[in-house]
């Protein structure tokens, strides 16, 4: 057939001009081509020879920069234009198909109209980009003479009658329309930016963001299309896949993102909520109204871009239905009625009745409705995570203003705060996604009811009512999901509370023997932790089938009913395959609908006062020392000058003159104050940052401070020096480093006010002596600082200006020493027996203290030596080590791209040989039976519609088509596909849990039975987290993310292979298809992965953070340091979230395009089966089977590669376990059998000590070197010697918790090595140096074994002078002691593991520098009870302070692993040069 623009028919309309060349359609269409064709040929040249070359371009960062007024309605109007101008292309196609000729008018003038529009708007989008909008001239004049010729041809058409009932009348109006308001737009410019017609362009400056290097993430500045299809993503993916992605990488959050812009905005909202509110505007609904006022308006966009999607959505069923419709009918339509001008013009009806037009508006539909949908995800999200930023702030500002008090008391734990910030936010975010969803789905239930109603009429309102009257019991499983979700998670915060403080105190659970005590225990809470995920499991389940198959139900009735009851109605596959579609759309508004808000956690507050009548002045610039015994009101007095007690009375004023009358705390601000708490409290930062804390840093100062605290030993040990990073709560510091970095920080600050509580308690004699000397006297109080100095050492009392003793939480007396000496002649003489020293001897002391080499290099030293273990996150077996090499660069981006296969194959392996196969087999025949319906289905509706075709009779009772095999058969397997919809469910969730049982049984096992060695080196943190995160994601996460990756890749699998069978011609565009979405889910995975793990990064500094504050609540506020800290939060806040905001754009970019992948499976699936069918005869069913499975494709295919991004991430923490599981045990089993062992042994308490050699690792020295001692049954020996020298270590050997490697230890003539470990420790006692209980009742704490009567209980705390604290209690022995202990002061703790001590009455008692954190009067007294009550058994003392070691039998000086001297005390002391001798005279 010829080709000609006007048509090649005799006597055509086309080339007669009769009545003006204006009124050839022909010649007007020609006209319509000349404004396109004067745009391409202008802006070519532009566009492609002298784009860059103007001088006056605006050099800033980002391509991105929208500065034109009406950018959004001009990118809008353009997308418009491009699908009126494709329509108007088709329906030239369409009305020429009934024409003898080829007329191109019809056609080419829109085709080029298509490439103009292009043209514009790249054209537009470059101008804008660079700044140059005089070019802009341009398209006012293209915009100019389409909107004249578009109009010419639109008068024409009225002239000629032609109307509303034809398309192309309507077309052209609307393209007249599109034109008109480009062109306004285009004149809004000129006036806007003045750049023509005007003397003075405006001048405009970019935003402030694009001025800001450091922000990249620009969803907010892009184009339309690109912030559509996020398009500005591609190269941050791309530059993912080959370098890791770190912070810098995603750079700063725009402004309006920011924690402090939505803080500020929610605080607002919440003003203006008071002041319009009722008289209570605390409670809930106010602050739903504030949260509403504040991030309402982009819930609102997103919930209209959610219903334009969700009615979008419908257009899949319908087109499916129209082809499947056509193709029956051969794609026959009716010849038009209308010509008009030579040419045929055509309905909208008779347009919809071609089938191909069908398949492109389905392809276009599905890109629009994809669009919608993504871009309403994407505004909830980012609405969701500003809304959570916002919150954060709010809390922490909260956090800042709440009562120490409360804290101390257990009402708020920081773990509350911490599942506060975590938890609940994060809940509330994920409502604010969930809200369009909710908004939109009555219009999806309405919209999807009527057009089912349309399609089969009564039937379908059967079908729907299934659904309707399952969505109760959906309701109801989703509420007992909740349920059970609620209650696992109770038992798991209780299970890591316990698992907490097992590896918190796992050294004292060691020595005691207590592991099986607390691993039971933990066991119990997992069990019943169990018991709830059975029960989540099983809802879990049931909710997966139920999803599954109510639509397989509700499409069985209603077919069933459709066929039997209503005989004569329509069932031809257009009818079934496009009910079917509609079924699958209806089931997930009604499963969404089952999603449930969190709870809301609420603080109370009750207090009971500390201190009474407290009359003090602290004098200015002097030291003021502050003493008392243990738990008398000591450190909370200095709490209350700081403000941090509730005061029910009085007041404390500040710097005021005598003579000014006293002023309110709240009235005179006070000014910083450097405040050294007793419990420390580190930073997890450098100690250099801990130090200088925040200051200006002056190395001067800096070293003097070092050199005060005698910190430079240990700094030199550290691997990086200052620069290395303490682990949380310094848990990678002894106790004593720990208190001396907390003191360096206060004496660091160049503070008026210095207050130090108990700052000597983990320190020995001679670094509390270089301390006082070095740091208080010379740096303080040489400085006229006011020092307020807490302490039980009574020997520093001479250096003090002024003295305050205290006594049950009042003042027993305060004034100077000689005052005290004067008016209290008792108790001055009661503090001289405990001083032991006078004031003069100081300068001989410190001398000695310069001469002494202080060799740390023993425990501290191995916590660094297997740094790799810091980071074992990630690191496995399997992963190739990254190094600076470039020729491993390549295998460590090859890894990162590779799935953890055996991790996979780790989980399902755990899983068993019975569970897996089923797990296998029942998918793979779930989707077999699947197919198999609907295949049967197709084969079913196309029989019913060729016997229809087939019979021409004359009797109706002869035409009806006998239904019920087919309906057999359709029920059969329906029924079948139910039951194992059911199977797989179970079996995946089963799976599951016995996996999540098997393996955390395994790591519980291995971790308490692993030396102590290992926790030395692991930190608690990293522990602990496979415990929590780990153990939840497989627990709960990997289950559901398993099922629902099996579930959409087999769907995916079994359309493709669907479309493929039906039309063999697909398989040609598959291949690039699947190239495509190769290399999209090869960079998504590495780039997601690497978001998921910043994102879960970024939230660990901002948690520790939270609860570093609630710790360290006191030293801040003391410092005024609140707005710094604050400042801190927004900084982590703002990482978090920008790694969150990536994270959402990247899953967005990744859905686009499979989306649109799967529009364009589903057009190509159309447009091969609708030629299939003209062709070959391909029946109708076939082809309705083909695009149903065609539109499942679109919906699954992103679902596959999210899920397996999912999987991937989440079995990293199956890869974390088992790199736990592999760690080594202790060697529990001995040589010798139970039997073998005398049951009282050791019975008399000898110990001989043979040449022993120990180290801590067999990669270390040794810290003890050929030891050799025998002690006698009973005998009292004292161990001393500088920090470092291995009396810990010496300690330790004795419970065999460090290697022995040569020598030995018999204990009453059983050599220790061959006991089992259990037996041995079990037999022994021990006090450590740091007090350590447990949260549980007191009688819990001191015998968890329950062996002793309540008696024996009390002795021990009688023995420990605790019984008149105890039994002031409510409950006595059963009241409650709180996580840690927190509840009692430093020193009643220590009392506390003293008493627990004594209760074990075992022959042989070790005392690890016991009494360091008690007054000296309690250790006096204590020192005679432990002479008196243990007279008959073997006593250990490992001493700080000398003098308490004085009585003891025998003494071992011990320096650098090896004894220096072995013999009674009062040899030692008349020995000339003894190093004993030389402690005690230090010690006086």
């Amino acid at each position: 057939m010829t080709l000609a623009f006007c048509g090649t028919e005799n006597n055509s309309a086309a080339y007669k001009v009769n009545h003006g060349v204006l009124n050839n359609g022909c010649f007007v269409d020609a006209l319509n081509v000349v404004p396109h064709v004067f745009l391409l040929f202008i802006t070519f040249p532009i566009l492609f020879i002298g784009w860059g070359s103007q001088s006056s371009k605006v050099h800033i960062h980002h391509s991105t920069w929208l500065h034109f007024p009406g950018h959004n309605l001009r990118w809008i109007l353009t997308f418009i234009l491009l699908f009126v101008l494709v329509c108007e292309i088709a329906e030239g196609i369409v009305s020429d198909g009934f024409s003898d000729s080829r007329h191109l008018h019809l056609y080419m003038p829109p085709g080029m109209a298509f490439l103009a529009a292009i043209t514009s708007i790249v054209y537009y989008h470059n101008i804008e980009t660079s700044n140059f909008p005089k070019l802009l001239i341009a398209l006012l004049f293209y915009w100019t003479l389409a909107f004249i010729t578009k109009t010419i041809k639109f008068v024409k058409f009225c002239d000629n009658k032609i109307g509303p009932p034809q398309l192309r009348f309507c077309l052209t109006g609307l393209l007249v329309l599109l034109y008109g308001m480009l062109l306004l737009v285009e004149i809004n410019v000129i006036r806007v930016r003045r750049y023509v017609f005007f003397k003075k362009p405006k001048e405009v400056k970019p935003p402030e963001d694009l001025q800001d290097l450091g922000v990249r993430f620009l969803q907010p500045f892009v184009n339309l299309l690109s912030k559509g299809t996020y398009w500005w993503m591609n190269t941050f993916i791309r530059t993912a896949h080959k370098k890791p992605i770190d912070l810098k990488a995603i750079g700063k959050l725009p402004i309006a993102m920011r924690a402090l812009t939505n803080y500020m905005l929610l605080n607002e909202a919440f003003k203006t909520q008071k002041n319009t509110d009722t008289p209570n505007p605390q409670g809930s609904k106010s602050i739903w109204c504030a949260l509403c006022h504040a991030f309402g308006r982009p819930l609102v966009l997103s919930s209209t871009f959610r219903i334009l999607a969700d009615v979008l959505g419908f257009a899949g069923p319908l087109c499916v239905s129209g082809i499947v419709h056509h193709v029956g009918k051969g794609n026959i339509t009716f010849r038009p009625r209308t010509k008009i001008l030579g040419v045929f013009f055509i309905s909208s009806q008779e347009f919809l009745a071609n089938a191909y037009v069908l398949a492109v508006l389905l392809f276009f539909a599905l890109l629009l409705q994809r669009t919608f949908l993504q871009a309403s995800y994407y505004v909830a999200i980012e609405t969701g995570i500003n809304l959570r930023g916002a919150i954060q702030t709010k809390i922490y500002n909260k956090i800042m203003r709440l009562s120490t008090s409360n804290m101390s008391m257990g009402e708020m734990t920081s773990g509350q705060i911490c599942n506060l910030v975590a938890i609940d936010t994060n809940q509330l975010m994920w409502f604010f996604f969930l809200c369009p969803n909710l908004w939109a789905m009555p219009v999806q239930i309405i919209v999807g009811v009527l057009l089912l109603y349309y399609l089969l009429g009564i039937s379908a309102l059967i079908g729907a009512a299934v659904i309707i009257v399952l969505a109760p019991v959906q309701y109801f499983v989703a509420t007992k999901l909740s349920q059970a979700q609620r209650s696992t998670l109770e038992y798991s915060n209780e299970r890591l509370k316990k698992t907490n403080e097992l590896l918190r105190g796992i050294k004292l659970l060691k020595l005691y023997a207590w592991e099986h005590i607390f691993h039971s225990s933990v066991e119990e809470t997992r069990q019943k932790e169990m018991t709830s995920l059975r029960a989540f499991a099983l809802y879990t389940s049931i909710s997966i089938f139920m999803n599954a198959a109510i639509p397989i139900a509700a499409v069985l009735i209603t077919f069933i009913v459709h066929a039997h009851v209503f005989k004569n109605a329509d069932f031809s596959p257009s009818v079934a395959f496009a009910s079917l579609s509609l079924f699958h759309i209806l089931v997930t508004p009604l499963f969404l609908l089952s999603n449930s808000l969190g709870e809301t956690h609420k603080i109370g507050t009750t207090l009971s006062s500390t201190l009474s009548s407290i009359d003090i002045r602290i004098p200015q610039g002097q030291l003021t020392m502050i003493v008392g015994q243990v738990g008398c009101g000591k450190s909370s007095l200095l709490l209350g000058i700081l403000g941090e007690m509730q005061k029910v009375s009085g007041n404390v004023t500040w710097n005021s003159p005598e003579r000014e009358t006293a002023v309110d705390l709240e009235t005179r601000k006070r000014g910083s104050v450097a405040y050294a708490s007793q419990k420390p409290w580190l930073l997890n930062a450098t100690v250099e940052e801990n130090i200088t804390f925040e200051s200006p840093f002056n190395k001067q100062r800096y070293n003097a401070v070092i050199d005060a605290c005698s910190l430079q030993p240990d700094i030199d040990i550290l691997p990086h020096g200052d620069q290395t990073q303490i682990g949380e709560r310094g848990i990678n510091l002894s106790g004593g480093q720990r208190q001396r970095i907390s003191v360096a920080r206060a004496l660091y600050q160049q503070t008026n006010v210095v207050f130090l509580d108990d700052p000597f308690s983990a320190l020995d004699i001679h670094l509390s002596d270089h301390l006082m000397q070095e740091g208080i006297l010379n740096m303080l109080r040489d400085d006229k600082r006011t020092v307020v100095l807490v302490t039980h050492k009574l020997q520093y009392l001479p250096h003090a200006d002024w003295i305050i003793a205290m006594k049950d939480g009042t003042i027993q007396r305060e004034g100077t020493l000689k005052d005290i000496q004067k008016s209290e002649t008792e108790l001055f003489e009661h503090w001289k027996t405990l001083m032991n020293r006078q004031d003069q001897e100081l300068e001989k002391e410190s001398l000695i203290e310069r001469k002494a080499v202080l060799d740390r290099k023993t425990l501290q030293s191995t916590v660094y030596s297997r740094e790799a273990l810091l980071q074992d996150d990630e690191e496995d077996e399997d992963e190739t080590p990254e190094s600076d090499d470039e020729d491993n660069l390549s295998s460590v981006f090859h890894q990162r791209a590779k799935m953890p296969w055996r991790a996979c194959g780790k989980y399902l392996s755990s899983a068993g040989f019975l569970l897996l196969p089923l797990l296998v087999l029942s998918q793979l025949l779930k989707h077999s039976v699947m197919v198999s319906t609907d295949f049967w289905l197709a084969h079913w509706t196309w029989s019913a519609i060729a016997f229809r075709g087939a019979k021409n009779c004359s009797y109706e009772q002869e035409c009806r088509f006998d239904h019920s095999y087919y309906s057999k058969i359709f029920t059969i397997l329906c029924g079948l596909g139910i039951i194992l919809c059911l199977i797989t469910s179970i079996a995946v969730e089963w799976t599951g849990l016995k996996v999540a049982k098997k393996l955390h049984c395994l790591l519980l096992n291995k971790i308490i039975l692993a030396p102590m060695r290992f926790f030395e080196t692991t930190p608690l943190g990293s522990i602990l987290n496979r415990f929590s995160a780990d153990c939840n994601t497989i627990d709960q996460h990997i289950p559901a993310t398993l099922e629902c990756l099996s579930r959409s890749t087999l769907l995916c699998l079994s359309a493709l292979a669907v479309i493929s069978y039906v039309t063999p011609m697909f398989l040609i565009a598959l291949v690039p298809l699947a190239v495509i979405c190769y290399f999209i889910q090869k960079y998504f995975r590495v780039a997601s992965r690497d978001l998921q793990q910043l994102d879960d990064s970024t939230q660990l500094p901002l948690l520790s953070h939270f609860s570093e504050t609630v710790e360290g609540l006191t030293t801040i506020r003391a410092f005024r340091y609140e707005s710094r800290f604050k400042q801190k939060l927004l900084e982590y806040t703002d990482a978090n979230n920008i790694a969150s905001l990536f994270l959402t754009a990247a899953n967005r970019w990744l859905e686009v395009r499979m989306e649109y992948i799967g529009a364009c499976v589903v057009l190509i699936a159309a447009v091969t089966s609708i030629t299939d069918s003209l062709s070959h005869k391909l029946s109708s069913g076939l082809v309705g089977l083909g695009l149903t499975y065609a539109l499942m494709v679109s919906n699954y295919l992103n679902w596959m590669v999210r899920n397996l991004a999912d999987m991937e991430l989440q079995l990293g923490a199956v890869k974390r376990f088992n790199s736990l599981i592999k760690t080594e045990a202790e060697k529990y089993e001995g040589l010798l059998s139970p039997a073998q062992i005398p049951q009282n042994w050791p019975d008399q308490g000898e110990i001989q000590i043979q040449n022993l050699c120990v180290r801590y690792d067999s990669t270390l020295k040794p810290v003890l070197k050929h030891v050799n001692a025998h002690i006698s049954p009973g005998q009292k020996i004292g161990i001393c010697g500088r920090t470092g020298s291995g009396k810990s270590s010496f300690s330790l050997a004795f419970f065999r918790m460090v290697d022995t490697f040569e020598g030995r230890i018999i204990i009453d003539g059983i050599d220790i090595a061959k006991l089992p470990l259990q037996t041995l420790r079990s037999r022994l006692s021990i006090i450590l140096q740091d007090p350590i209980l447990f949260s549980g009742t007191i009688r819990f704490n001191l015998d968890p074994e329950k062996k002793c009567s309540d008696s024996m209980l009390w002795e021990a705390l009688e023995i420990a002078q605790l019984k008149h604290v105890v039994k002031a209690l409510p409950g006595g022995l059963d009241a409650s002691i709180t996580e840690g202990g927190e509840n009692f002061s430093q020193g009643q703790r220590q009392l506390f593991c003293l008493a627990r001590a004594f209760v074990r009455k075992t022959s042989i008692f070790i005392m690890d520098e016991a009494t360091a954190s008690i007054d000296m009067a309690t250790e006096n007294i204590l020192q005679k009870v432990v002479m008196t009550a243990f007279a008959d058994r073997t006593v250990v003392t490992i001493a700080h302070r000398v003098h308490t070691i004085l009585n003891a039998d025998m003494v071992i000086v011990m320096k650098r692993g090896v004894i220096l001297e072995y013999d009674k005390p009062e040899i030692l002391l008349e020995q000339e040069g003894s190093v004993f001798a030389s402690f005690v005279q230090a010690d006086k």
